[in-house]
């Protein structure tokens, strides 16, 4: 992983990708089975990614001149803890997945963490032909394999002031067409600072402000080229929406400010596997005896919700800042900007 956009690529895809060699046996299995598997092996990195995008969205509250233009580079790494790297797998909610040595669960990776040892699965299908049929296979491992332990976003950010104490804000990352794969991002916000209300010589040694946002991101991943499930038009895509409320306290200082924040992130996920796939099922000398053709297998889609904590420091010289800030959370962040005021 060298950069942004590889990470969230390989992130964004990683069940397509990790999971392609065994999409045919997780398909054979059944779509309900195939998609409680896949619900479970993503929903950490949607999680991840949710609160990765929505981290330094602010760097002070003190009040912008009117018609202040501020344009921002900001980074951000979301840390990715052991608690999501893995989730359990318990064979009593699968109609037709069992461990070959019978446990009722075991802890397998998800898409952001690595099965080490590998894990196998014994699933069981019905064979026109032979009747009940089992066959085993490995579970799909994460980015963990390649030693991927943060979650890295960046882009542009832009606010402007029409009104004293106000802040119109957006983000943007373009849209990267790599190796198939298409990421891209935007957000808007509105920051108001409530103590631009008092009078002027107000002796408050504080500024509050509180800030509303709207993010989202979307991915498509097309791997019909890939030819290791039969089909056409095989592609993932997944879509990330969501709504940051925060409440900011910060020092009212000419160059350096402390500020820090509480707030609370709502949002909802949707990964889609489309396209058509020929699952296929071996007989006696591991002949293929059937094909069934399923036409996009299935929709997942999931919540994330949870309150973070931010604090952090802004550096001011004339037209040039910059801030760091760190968010505490269920995915924590840290977050650097660079900033140029106008």
């Amino acid at each position: 992983m060298k950069n942004t956009i590889s990470t969230l690529f390989t992130i964004l895809v990683a069940f397509s990708m990790s999971a392609q060699e065994n999409l045919d046996d997780l398909l054979a299995a059944g779509l309900a089975d195939a998609e409680r598997f896949a619900t479970d092996y993503i929903k950490p990195a949607n999680d991840g990614l949710a609160y990765g995008i929505n981290a330094g969205w602010f760097n002070n509250t003190k009040t912008p001149k009117r018609f202040g233009f501020e344009l921002s580079i900001i980074g951000n790494a979301t840390t990715i803890g052991d608690e999501n790297k893995s989730f359990i797998l318990d064979v009593s909610e699968y109609k037709n997945i069992r461990f070959p040595d019978n446990s009722p669960s075991k802890g397998v990776a998800t898409v952001l963490g690595h099965n080490d040892p590998v894990q196998k699965v014994i699933i069981t299908y019905d064979d026109p032909i032979f009747g009940n049929q089992e066959r085993e296979f490995d579970l799909p491992t994460g980015i963990g394999s390649q030693n991927v332990n943060l979650i890295p976003t960046a882009f542009l950010q832009a606010s402007f002031s029409p009104f004293r104490g106000t802040q119109l804000k957006a983000r943007y990352f373009p849209k990267i067409d790599q190796e198939g794969a298409k990421v891209g991002l935007y957000g808007f916000g509105l920051q108001q600072d409530f103590t631009a209300f008092l009078p002027e010589d107000n002796l408050l040694p504080v500024a509050i402000s509180g800030l509303i946002a709207y993010t989202h991101l979307d991915a498509n991943y097309d791997f019909t080229s890939s030819n290791v499930v039969d089909g056409e038009n095989q592609q993932i895509q997944a879509e990330i929406n969501t709504m940051l409320y925060q409440l900011i306290v910060s020092t009212k200082l000419k160059v350096i400010n402390f500020y820090g924040s509480v707030g609370y992130l709502s949002g909802k996920n949707k990964t889609d596997l489309l396209g058509t796939y020929r699952v296929s099922g071996e007989g006696l000398g591991g002949a293929t005896v059937f094909s069934e053709e399923i036409k996009d297998p299935f929709s997942i889609k999931s919540d994330t919700k949870g309150v973070l904590t931010t604090v952090g420091a802004n550096l001011s010289l004339g037209f040039f800042g910059l801030n760091a800030a760190y968010t505490i959370a269920e995915f924590n962040s840290a977050s650097l900007g660079i900033n140029f005021s106008f």
